[in-house]
């Protein structure tokens, strides 16, 4: 597959990662490589990583730090930026990102900031890294169980997908990574839409393509609008509710934690709802729209008072201005309208039409 070039950076895929990354460790030399890893990756994907690096005699450090969400956190960050400064980093040093997106935004995060910023490579090793949280430059990390308070956009010097490294993930996973991609349909290209909801039969191996074609998505998007002040923001479609969902399941007790994909998928529907009353989404759509998304994903049972909670937790979206939620919504599949005002009883309207699912 040909690299895709993004505003100030590359990506890179398959094979090609390595050689890319290889040449580029050559050319810059820098005075340290640090490999940041979960858990998991330090034990599936960095022995595998470590045999395609060419470090060219350059001293090569692993970090690790533990997996999940609740782990992306200052305190996280702490740690890394303390590791990095005991093992003699400088600002000439790689930090190179080997991780899902846990790992790719507080990575990011942590390079962009240490010493005012040295040079960083994402190498994203999740469906959900791949097609969303390594590619378009946005780092960060979460305050309190609020995603992705804290953060900037900087592109880091390359992305290298190697999908082979989706065969170390569980099922849940790529069901996770799914979601982004459905997004990317709904909110830009019909056509890609009607393929991923109807891919009975497809080989493994076509995945690579629709990989590809997630990937040339966001970054036309991003391209456009780098910084978020217009376009870039159709991106958001499903994680106004997807990400309060989120951070109300990650927070309660009483609830199993839903992966980001999960609450995305049930932000999805909500907001395809919603689309019918606010942006003349037509019921049809909504349908065709509920129907591809459950053809994936389970029904979460969300009771009325997680309703309330989770409109709670809605004042704290960083799409906000001055006090009011503002949600991407669908005027057609393919077709989304941004800055959309939505009223309390509306969002329970929606919720009421998910119960019945």
């Amino acid at each position: 597959m040909n690299s895709i070039s993004t505003k100030n950076s590359v990506v890179y895929f398959n094979s090609e990662t390595y050689t890319e990354l290889n040449k580029y460790i050559q050319n810059q030399n820098p005075s340290k490589i640090f490999i940041l890893v979960d858990t998991n990756t330090h034990e599936y994907c960095l022995p595998q990583f470590l045999e395609r690096l060419e470090s060219n005699n350059i001293t090569v450090e692993v970090m690790e730090m533990p997996d999940g969400e609740d782990h992306k956190t200052i305190d996280i960050c702490n740690g890394v930026w303390e590791a990095l400064s005991e093992y003699g980093a400088d600002r000439k040093s790689l930090m190179i990102n080997l991780g899902g997106g846990v790992v790719t935004d507080l990575g990011g995060f942590v390079a962009s900031t240490y010493m005012r910023g040295i040079a960083y490579i994402n190498i994203p090793t999740t469906l959900l890294a791949m097609v969303d949280a390594s590619v378009g430059g946005k780092t960060g990390v979460d305050l309190g169980v609020l995603k992705n308070q804290v953060g900037i956009i900087n592109e880091g010097e390359m992305v290298g997908i190697d999908t082979a490294f989706l065969n170390t993930l569980p099922q849940k996973e790529m069901i996770s990574g799914f979601a982004e991609m459905l997004k990317h349909g709904l909110i830009f290209d019909k056509d890609y839409w009607h393929t991923l909801t109807h891919l009975e039969g497809m080989d493994f191996s076509e995945l690579d393509r629709l990989i590809y074609e997630s990937v040339a998505i966001k970054n036309k998007v991003v391209s456009e609008d780098p910084t978020e002040k217009g376009m870039r923001k159709i991106l958001n479609f499903g994680h106004t509710l997807g990400h309060a969902i989120e951070s109300y399941f990650l927070e309660n007790a009483d609830k199993t934690p839903l992966l980001h994909g999960e609450a995305i998928a049930i932000g999805m529907i909500l907001e395809a709802y919603i689309s019918t009353e606010i942006s003349n989404l037509s019921e049809e759509n909504l349908k065709i729209i509920t129907e591809g998304v459950l053809k994936t994903f389970l029904t979460t049972n969300i009771t009325v008072n997680d309703q309330n909670i989770i409109i709670r937790l809605l004042k704290h979206d960083k799409k906000n201005s001055h006090g009011i939620v503002k949600f991407v919504l669908l005027e057609d599949i393919g077709q989304p309208k941004i800055d959309c005002i939505v009223e309390n009883d509306i969002i329970i309207k929606a919720f009421e039409y998910y119960s019945k699912l």
